[in-house]
């Protein structure tokens, strides 16, 4: 059984949706026995995290704009395993825990004990509308991952559906699998890098029904164009390590609108040179 569970977000800015998630962790069923925020150059975390006693906040300096997302991840599961929390569960700062996301992680772990998996659950991302603390009655999982339904698990071996806005494994196996590669920086690819990191040593994901999260709205542009260089650094740095491109669709929208160009003989995207 499964004796201590520790949640862990990484942040800088996004005080309210933060707020709001520290808000949803204690509407929880079966709340963590941790929350560690990791702050990423970012002093008025505290302040926001000062009156929840359960939250734990890490500074982590940035020593530049562009975050240090892998390490900052790293740096919350190292202080989680050291407190002796045998469960992570990751949910990304935009998102609100279910009331049962953790009892429905700690019950898959559970279950499949001895079993290789990350462990993703569905994320509705609600509308500037959805606001009420009741989100059950918004549930709405993004159309391009499982979604089953509350108390079924569905494993599955198709390693780049995972993402990092909501996911959770042992301890145990966060040691196998090493962390996250810190060499990545700011937006982008860190996250598939990591699931194929997982699927060398023979891991699968396990998609768990009923542990939902809701993904409060901002606004965003698509593709991200303000990512553009973070996604260009990052997808070259995993194409020499796993021999192919992450993000492709996005890479093709920035073609499109003139962003960048694809050498084909080196298999490179650089940026457009304005003249």
């Amino acid at each position: 059984m499964m004796r201590r569970t520790a949640l862990i977000t990484i942040a800088r800015g996004r005080h309210r949706h933060l707020r709001r998630q520290i808000q949803g962790v204690a509407r929880t069923t079966r709340p963590p026995d941790l929350h560690i925020v990791v702050a990423m150059s970012d002093p008025e975390i505290r302040t926001v995290a000062g009156d929840h006693p359960a939250t734990i906040v890490i500074d982590l300096p940035a020593r530049t704009e562009t975050l240090p997302l892998a390490r900052a991840r790293n740096v919350g599961a190292r202080r989680a395993i050291e407190a002796g929390a045998e469960l992570l569960v990751f949910l990304d700062v935009d998102c609100i825990p279910g009331t049962e996301l953790v009892e429905h992680y700690r019950r898959a772990a559970e279950t499949h004990a001895g079993q290789s998996l990350l462990f993703c659950g569905p994320v509705t991302y609600l509308r500037p509308d959805q606001t009420s603390d009741d989100l059950t009655a918004y549930t709405n999982p993004h159309p391009a991952r499982p979604a089953p339904v509350p108390g079924h698990v569905v494993v599955d071996d198709q390693m780049t559906l995972f993402w990092s806005l909501s996911f959770a494994l042992t301890a145990d196996h966060w040691q196998a699998i090493g962390g996250f590669h810190e060499e990545y920086r700011g937006y982008g690819g860190e996250d598939t890098d990591f699931a194929m990191l997982a699927a060398d040593r023979g891991f699968a994901i396990a998609w768990v029904g009923g542990a939902d999260a809701y993904h409060q709205h901002h606004p965003v542009s698509d593709p991200p164009v303000e990512h553009v260089d973070d996604i260009l650094r990052n997808g070259e740095m995993f194409r020499r390590r796993w021999g192919h491109w992450p993000m492709g669709g996005w890479l093709r929208d920035f073609e499109a609108a003139g962003l960048i160009v694809h050498d084909e003989q080196r298999d490179l995207w650089r940026r457009t040179v304005i003249e």
